[in-house]
């Protein structure tokens, strides 16, 4: 009986943070650089926006919802606010990921996503209704 509580308990976190997450094609971007930058270059972008489109769709929406409209399991992206401190915020997290007790509630993505994925990810959730 704790054997399969136990192979349970594992399934049901693996549900929210088992996410293998895939490249996003920016080679039609502006090339940013080495250096992180502090706020998103690519705001209003309506190119950073279409390229992300399915980036965001394949590394985000499983926990973020489809099109940012969060189904509750995490935190509504379009609700940020769009200015340079919640921008050093954001990068902050998508980088080093989300981790409490031990259990993984959003994957890093330093060393997966270039900076130009990040803040087309960011423009695009930014270009989202509110609602």
């Amino acid at each position: 009986m704790a054997l399969l509580a136990g192979s349970l308990a594992s399934s049901i976190v693996h549900a929210h943070g088992d996410v293998t997450q895939q490249p996003v094609d920016v080679s039609t971007l502006k090339p940013l650089g080495e250096k992180l930058l502090d706020d998103n270059p690519y705001r209003g972008d309506k190119e950073a926006i279409r390229v992300v489109t399915s980036g965001y769709a394949q590394n985000c929406a499983r926990c973020h919802g489809l099109q940012a409209i969060s189904g509750g399991m995490s935190t509504d992206l379009r609700k940020m606010d769009s200015d340079k401190e919640t921008d050093k915020f954001y990068l902050a997290i998508v980088l080093r990921g989300v981790t409490r007790n031990g259990a993984v509630y959003m994957p890093p993505f330093k060393g997966i996503l270039p900076q130009e994925a990040v803040w087309a990810i960011r423009s695009y959730t930014e270009s989202r209704p509110k609602e």
